[in-house]
């Protein structure tokens, strides 16, 4: 069901290389979807949700007395589990928050500005599955950040619904502009602007192949948080590690979607047969086996490595989302993590603690982009903008120095600029 790599027997490439899902054909589909929207506006959000999610729109905005009252429809213990993750969430990342600075000198003053962004959209998947993390991982960092407007869109079901987890949590983060509608289409209203939405200045938040593909093409009009693809884990494990809890989170990552990626590296030959084997036997009992046994059999991986050296290069190679450290002493590996999206301890920290309720963020970097971006933070959603100011005093003091630079580009409007203040009075 699932490969299986020596670094004895495979080279380097062979173990890290990843099959792409991404075709020339979704490109071009999706580019369709974006020049339709831009070019219809409302009207052809209406036929792309008629299409592929199977209702009607009518009014495009959800009403927001049915974002508030879902939070009576959910369980008083799901609400309670809401509200702790909400807290956990805020709390971690408002110790992201940056504060701006300022320097002087005689004559000078120069500094930084942090200053929010004004408009953010914010997708949300749906699907296969409600995720209502990601409503609380995406939005509360943007509140905390000082985003004025934050506008959620998410795919509803044929019946035009909203999973009541997913408005429970939208509620909670304070979110009242909400359009249910999904893929390729949602990223260009949220990037081109419709007759009833108006366009943002970034959108984040993970999505399908299409979302993805769609965020990429949209990047430059507006900004995006990164381009998400299918999930993946990777799990570093020694001789400690318990093999029934590793295949469990092998398979919490697989049964995600088809394209999701599960890869255990250890030295223990007998704890990868032992890892066989209980994924065998749990995923039978998954009611998302089909999916989670596409998974392993397309993605995933068992790596048997000389040590838990060998098995931190791979693993910086690979640059995972999730990185669990399945080990005696993690924190001895901790020092070693170089790519990675998150990080996560020991044998009692699986990454769905992560997923939902210990505070930092769940949305990382996929498909080895953790080698140079990071996940989902306050900084995010905020800009630095510099500035300064020069006395006549100082100013005289750097023209020289400012001439000399400039003419040495070959830029003499620059020298000019610097220099006319000198020859013609205030």
């Amino acid at each position: 069901m699932i490969k299986r790599f020596d670094s004895r027997q495979h080279s380097l490439q062979e173990i890290v290389q990843r099959q792409s899902n991404e075709t020339k054909n979704v490109v071009t589909e999706t580019q369709a979807i974006l020049e339709a929207v831009q070019r219809e506006g409302d009207q052809a959000l209406r036929e792309y949700t008629k299409r592929f999610d199977g209702h009607l729109l009518t009014e495009l905005a959800y009403p927001p007395a049915k974002i508030a009252a879902a939070i009576d429809e959910i369980s008083p213990e799901l609400a309670a589990v809401l509200a702790q993750a909400k807290e956990n969430i805020s709390t971690f990342h408002q110790r992201q928050v940056q504060q701006g600075f300022i320097q002087s000198q005689p004559g000078q003053v120069m500094g930084q500005q942090i200053i929010p962004l004004n408009r953010v959209g914010v997708y949300v998947p749906g699907g296969t599955a409600a995720y209502p993390s990601t409503v609380l991982m995406t939005v509360l960092p943007a509140l905390i950040a000082g985003v004025e407007e934050i506008v959620m869109v998410t795919p509803a079901n044929e019946k035009g619904e909203i999973a009541a987890a997913v408005l429970a949590a939208a509620h909670l983060a304070g979110i009242t502009e909400l359009y249910p509608i999904g893929g390729a289409q949602a990223i260009a209203a949220l990037a081109y602007g419709t007759e009833s939405i108006r366009p943002v200045d970034k959108i984040v938040g993970p999505g399908n192949i299409y979302v993805a593909t769609a965020k990429k093409l949209v990047n430059g009009l507006v900004g995006i948080d990164t381009i998400a693809g299918p999930s993946d884990v990777l799990i570093v494990a020694d001789q400690t590690a318990n093999p029934h809890w590793i295949a469990a989170d092998l398979l919490a990552q697989a049964e995600h979607d088809v394209d999701a990626q599960a890869i255990l590296i250890t030295p223990e030959a007998d704890l990868i047969e032992r890892v066989a084997a209980a994924l065998d036997k749990q995923v039978a009992a998954l009611p998302r086996r089909r999916i989670a046994e596409s998974s392993l059999a397309v993605h995933g991986k068992l790596i048997l490595v000389r040590d838990l050296n060998e098995a931190m290069t791979i693993a910086n190679q690979i640059a995972p989302e999730h990185l669990e450290l399945a080990v005696a002493d993690p924190f001895a590996l901790l020092g070693v993590v170089r790519n990675a999206g998150s990080t996560f301890l020991g044998h009692h920290t699986p990454e769905v603690l992560g997923d939902y309720l210990a505070g930092p963020n769940h949305t990382l970097p996929t498909e080895g982009t953790a080698r140079f971006s990071s996940g989902l933070s306050v900084q995010d959603f905020v800009k630095r903008c510099s500035y300064l100011y020069f006395s006549p005093e100082a100013a005289k003091d750097a023209r020289d120095s400012v001439i000399q630079f400039a003419e040495a580009e070959g830029l003499d409007g620059h020298a000019r600029s610097m220099a006319i203040r000198e020859e013609t009075k205030f």
